[in-house]
């Protein structure tokens, strides 16, 4: 009889693991898709489901904040992008957009820190970084002048 039980509990453990993993894949999957076809509010709640279920999912964090970005709330936008930076520091997409939000905010030694990391890590999007630079390049020298 005690055989029987352990074995039950082993086969439900198993059951029930199998489905809480398949179900994460599936919400950020959903998630995707909804963001694919621009229904931002659809997506932006299977993401947080994925997160509920795999708070270390940095693809998740990573699609809010391109939600938040399109809904133009960089707040909440930044902490998505530091969410995933913590879980995936080398993720080039991130480190670009945090470059960004630093570009506009004018926070331009941020925006050397960030670079400098995304130059060792880049790998797609390593123009980018060259035209953040001289963006970056041409607003020091003006903001130099104006002293």
């Amino acid at each position: 009889m005690y055989k029987k039980f352990k074995i039950f509990l082993f086969l439900y453990l198993v059951v029930n693991f199998t489905n809480v993993s398949l179900s994460n894949e599936n919400f950020f999957d959903k998630g995707l898709k909804f963001y694919n076809d621009k229904k931002y509010e659809d997506a932006r709640f299977m993401f947080e489901r994925s997160i509920v279920f795999n708070p270390k999912d940095s693809n998740s964090y990573l699609y809010l904040a391109k939600i938040y970005n399109i809904e133009e709330e960089q707040d909440k936008e930044e902490k998505n992008l530091e969410a995933t930076l913590l879980l995936e520091p080398d993720n080039e997409e991130a480190i670009l957009m945090l470059m960004k939000i630093a570009l506009k905010k004018s926070n331009y030694s941020k925006v050397k820190d960030l670079s400098k990391t995304f130059v060792r890590v880049c790998k797609k999007l390593c123009e980018e970084n060259k035209d953040i630079l001289e963006t970056l390049g041409n607003i020091e020298p003006k903001n130099n002048e104006s002293w």
